[in-house]
């Protein structure tokens, strides 16, 4: 088993993978603490066999050598959830893995359920079992044990079958395009992009006062620079349930938030405290043209549960038909949109519309019908 700790080793590794078709991946990081996750650790396996661990902690040593295979496009970069991973190496270097492969995207395709976790493929695809006794490790603790890196390893090396399994798949299927899109939306620098501005669109409120909505998002745009600029969780500022006690209660002064039922003591006082009655008291004085307008269209439509009842089972049918996980297709939420009158969703759009939501339209106009049969249920043109 090797360990890397220095750039000249990483630059050895990184041009051999560079004449291999595809190379494994995985990370090893926290965020329990922090905004931005620490990475610790990074896992390689090649096909040929060779599998290394990548030690960011111990020791120097500058990437680099590894963002220059990320923009390789010769080599897949193979990962499992990928989301979390990628969100480091675009914060720390601004680069996305291309070409890249998520076998939990691919999985989901494929028909083996929702989010399906790595240790799932590895027992069905593999035919192996993993150790489960390091998964809760701090990864930024060293030196590591075997037992860890072992651990560590067996992220990537079982990751070669799984990946050479579900690429093939995929292509017998005809699906590419469909994991394609998929993928899109992970190298998307929006995916991992909040704006302050934006961040109070992420908390879920009961009101649509403009004025409650103007403080939630000067609290919202606070909490997040906070977060951002002290690289710790949003929740150490304070958490939603805060967030919205403040906007309905406007404290004025410290006194005040010291009557606060739910934000954090050490909020009370100091920058924190000095940020939030800043915020209340910005959110108190927005013009009307320029507080949040919740979607009135929205809070108008009135969602027709008979039809969003067929829209399940129609969704039940045509996942098990093409064996897809019904979420990657649709989510409940999007059913209920869909059966309220709105259009402009994920259903209808790419690869989805192929699959379901031509045939979801023609149920909403009246132009099918389910029919059941025993365990199966058909569509029947009108």
């Amino acid at each position: 088993m090797r360990t890397i700790t220095t750039t000249q080793e990483l630059e050895d590794i990184c041009q051999r993978a560079k004449a291999q078709a595809y190379v494994t991946l995985d990370t090893e990081f926290l965020r329990e603490r922090t905004y931005w996750s620490k990475l610790c650790l990074i896992q390689m396996a090649l096909p040929s066999g060779d599998a290394v661990l990548i030690d960011p902690i111990e020791g120097e040593m500058d990437l680099a050598p590894l963002y220059d295979l990320f923009r390789w496009e010769q080599t897949v970069k193979v990962f499992h959830a990928a989301r979390q991973d990628l969100e480091i190496f675009f914060v720390e270097g601004g680069v996305f893995p291309k070409p890249l492969f998520d076998t939990q995207i691919a999985a989901m395709v494929c028909g083996y359920g929702e989010q399906v976790g790595y240790e799932t493929l590895v027992r069905k695809i593999a035919r192996e079992n993993l150790d489960k006794t390091s998964r809760f490790t701090d990864w930024s603790r060293r030196p590591l044990s075997e037992a860890q890196k072992q651990y560590a390893l067996a992220d990537v090396t079982h990751l070669r079958v799984i990946y050479e399994n579900l690429s093939a798949q995929i292509r017998k299927s005809g699906r590419e395009h469909w994991v394609a899109e998929e993928l899109a939306i992970l190298v998307d620098p929006a995916t991992y992009t909040v704006h302050p501005e934006d961040a109070w669109q992420r908390i879920k409120t009961r009101t649509n006062s403009g004025r409650f909505l103007a403080i939630v998002k000067e609290l919202a745009r606070f909490r997040e620079t906070y977060a951002q600029g002290n690289n710790v969780p949003r929740s150490r500022v304070m958490k939603d349930d805060a967030l919205l006690e403040l906007a309905s209660t406007k404290p004025a002064n410290v006194d005040d938030l010291g009557r606060s039922r739910l934000l954090l003591r050490e909020a009370r006082r100091g920058e924190i405290a000095d940020g939030i009655l800043a915020a209340v008291k910005a959110g108190q004085e927005m013009a009307a043209d320029k507080m949040p307008k919740p979607d009135p269209v929205k809070d108008q439509v009135q969602v027709n549960p008979a039809l969003a009842d067929l829209l399940r089972v129609l969704l039940k049918a045509k996942s098990e038909d093409l064996g897809v996980a019904p979420k990657l297709i649709a989510s409940s939420a999007d059913l209920d949109a869909l059966a309220a009158g709105d259009r402009d969703i994920a259903p209808l759009k790419g690869w989805r519309m192929e699959a379901f939501g031509n045939d979801a339209l023609r149920l909403c106009r009246g132009e099918i019908a389910l029919s059941a049969k025993g365990n199966n249920v058909r569509v029947v043109t009108l």
